[in-house]
């Protein structure tokens, strides 16, 4: 494994400058290692007794399982750079060219989402020409709504209102189409159906993955369990950066250091305060125990509810506005079957509850012949609570009209997972409630793929944030941002 040195010790004073990063998911562990990589002596705190937020595994038996299936596509250029920055390229397979198999459950046809090498949109041509889930008009309509969808800006304030579906249905795209294309890619990476989503981030979706690069959409996924690279390869990388990790510990508090408490330094020798000389983070790592850690920068780098009750006055203008970004559920169903159903790394469903169907044998040390499916369904705001016994009743079935191999095979196993706000929600007018890495207080930043990356919440948006909120609290410092790491952002 290879990591980026720490870098030179910077600053001023006594000692090099100091940080603390609160989070260790995808937002932390990036800012944490960028400012580090900068020089500052840094501390991580995280809540759970691993790194990698909502992207990890668990041991269930032998079995090392995710907690749901999460995939990149190769123009996410940050959480590609994060894979490089940790160590864990070879934890993971990018398809060499975009193939999606789509089988139509009521008919079991089979057709293909995939790419050829021609410029864009010309790239897509002969997949859309040959998809048999659509009859000719509807095809064509594709095509003129993929155009529409092309000249519009992401950035422009003004389609954050609009809801998707809406603008899809003005452009004559039909429920049938809308399913069994526009949300079959917009369900996966947004985590809402097309009514449910802001024009904005769907179009970020489609023009950054389908629409900017003929290779764009190429699919990636680990091919290890998660904890391997986010935890495991994670954590190595901090340690070598020389960053402090502190797991199971909770920040109860955030709040300008006192002038008297011997805290860090300013720039002009003045003891720590808000004004922009220094933080501190109070945290719990244990019944009545705890510690108070201070520093000059402060990444919060939690989920917006969270964050909201860490902020320190003055910190937003409208720090309610957190609290109005929504959360949206995942579901994952897992199969372990006597043998095998699925002959292809995942299988994505039309005409069935059943969204999308990976093979993860292999990645979850599964031996002993058989087979390990995990089922990914994003915005089940209906589902993500019932019983496994009505969750299994209803999927079996349907993995059966989705998998004809799975008909009459025995089942070892079936279990679920649940993130009943695994994302925030990108409904319509979010945009405006997305706050920026920067706050209004000197030294204290902001990550999370809820904040203001212009990306929907994916592991992308996520290193983007870490990325973003590392390189406004250098330019605070007056110290360098690697132009690279600034290329991926």
């Amino acid at each position: 494994m290879t990591t980026a040195p720490a870098g030179p010790q910077v600053g001023t004073g006594p000692g090099p400058r100091t940080a603390v990063v609160v989070g260790g998911g995808l937002a932390g562990v990036t800012a944490a290692l960028a400012l580090a990589d900068a020089g500052l002596r840094v501390t991580l705190t995280e809540a759970r007794p691993r790194l990698g937020g909502l992207a990890f595994s668990f041991r269930r038996g032998e079995l090392s399982v995710d907690n749901g299936q999460h995939v990149f596509l190769r123009c996410c250029t940050a959480y590609q750079w994060f894979l490089d920055r940790i160590g864990a390229r070879d934890l993971v397979t990018v398809q060499r060219r975009l193939d999606v198999p789509v089988r139509d459950a009521a008919t079991g046809r089979v057709g293909r989402i995939g790419r050829t090498a021609l410029p864009v949109p010309l790239h897509l041509v002969a997949s859309l020409a040959r998809y048999p889930h659509l009859s000719l008009k509807e095809r064509a309509s594709v095509g003129r709504a993929a155009l529409a969808l092309r000249g519009l800006d992401p950035q422009d304030p003004a389609l954050d209102g609009v809801d998707f579906g809406g603008w899809l249905a003005g452009r004559g795209q039909s429920p049938r189409t809308v399913e069994a294309l526009w949300d079959l890619v917009g369900v996966a990476t947004l985590n809402a159906r097309a009514g449910d989503a802001s024009l904005g981030l769907a179009a970020k979706v489609f023009k950054t993955g389908l629409l900017s690069d003929p290779a764009a959409a190429d699919i990636g996924w680990a091919s290890a369990p998660l904890g391997d690279l986010h935890d495991g390869r994670g954590r190595g990388a901090l340690d070598a950066a020389g960053v402090r990790v502190l797991l199971r510990a909770r920040a109860t508090r955030i709040a300008a250091a006192p002038a008297d408490d011997g805290g860090p330094r300013g720039t002009a020798g003045a003891t720590a305060r808000a004004d922009g000389a220094g933080w501190r983070v109070d945290i719990e790592t244990g019944p009545g125990r705890g510690e108070q850690l201070t520093a000059d920068t402060v990444v919060l780098a939690v989920p917006q509810h969270e964050a909201h009750g860490l902020l320190p006055q003055g910190a937003l203008e409208e720090p309610e506005k957190l609290l109005r970004i929504g959360t949206a559920p995942i579901l994952n169903v897992h199969v372990i079957y006597d043998r095998q159903v699925l002959d292809r790394p995942f299988l994505a469903a039309v005409g069935s509850p059943v969204q999308w169907v990976f093979d993860r044998t292999t990645s979850s040390g599964l031996t002993g012949g058989g087979q390990y499916v995990a089922v990914s369904q994003s915005a089940v705001h209906d589902e993500i609570d019932l019983p496994v016994a009505e969750l299994r009743e209803r999927y079996l079935p349907e993995l059966e009209r989705v998998l004809p191999a799975a008909r009459g095979a025995g089942v070892r196993d079936f279990f679920v997972t649940r993130e009943r706000t695994a994302t925030f929600a990108p409904t319509p007018g979010v945009g405006a409630l997305r706050p920026g890495a920067a706050t209004r207080l000197p030294g204290f930043f902001l990550a999370g793929a809820w904040t203001a990356t212009g990306w929907p919440a994916t592991m992308e948006g996520a290193v983007r944030s870490g990325l973003r909120a590392s390189r406004e609290a250098l330019s605070a410092l007056g110290l360098p941002f690697d132009s690279g790491v600034l290329e991926a952002a």
